[in-house]
């Protein structure tokens, strides 16, 4: 299902969805649909999204933990080719001087959509070590979410 390469700053983690390409990239560039998967766990619920989808433009991420915490990220957008690829600096509020770069990359795969995810230059392997299994938990509620999705639309048409 997953194969993952990295070293001690970097992840990389490929999955495939069993929706079209330009379905999961809508997933990560509408705020809308993005604040029902964007978290670590079920357990944090809905995020607040906020982005500006250019090279350029901004984002902000506020993730709210079920202990009461919230914990904030943004960047901005370095690379926006639709359906295809996006690049973006990823940096916490709390760690502003900590910016590191994700990488995502949108592959046709038989029915579905391959997601290769990159993210790169982190300051040590805790950090990493951290953001892979954040990741993890917020691939795995996208996973969800698109099922969920493409289920609806079955449904109505």
């Amino acid at each position: 299902m997953e194969a993952a390469t990295e070293d001690k700053t970097s992840i990389h983690i490929r999955r495939v969805y069993k929706a079209p390409v330009a379905a999961v990239y809508a997933a990560w560039t509408d705020p809308e649909q993005m604040k029902h998967w964007m978290g670590p766990s079920d357990a944090f619920g809905e995020s607040e999204v906020t982005m500006d989808v250019r090279v350029g433009g901004r984002y902000r991420i506020v993730m709210h933990a079920p202990n009461g915490e919230t914990h904030r990220v943004g960047g901005e957008y370095r690379e926006v080719v639709p359906n295809k690829r996006l690049v973006y600096t990823w940096a916490w509020e709390s760690t502003p001087e900590r910016e590191s770069l994700v990488t995502l990359e949108f592959k046709p795969s038989g029915e579905g959509t391959e997601l290769v995810l990159a993210h790169q230059r982190f300051a040590d392997q805790e950090a990493r070590d951290k953001h892979r299994e954040g990741w993890d938990g917020c691939l795995g509620r996208l996973d969800r979410f698109i099922s969920h999705i493409s289920h609806i639309s079955h449904i109505s048409h």
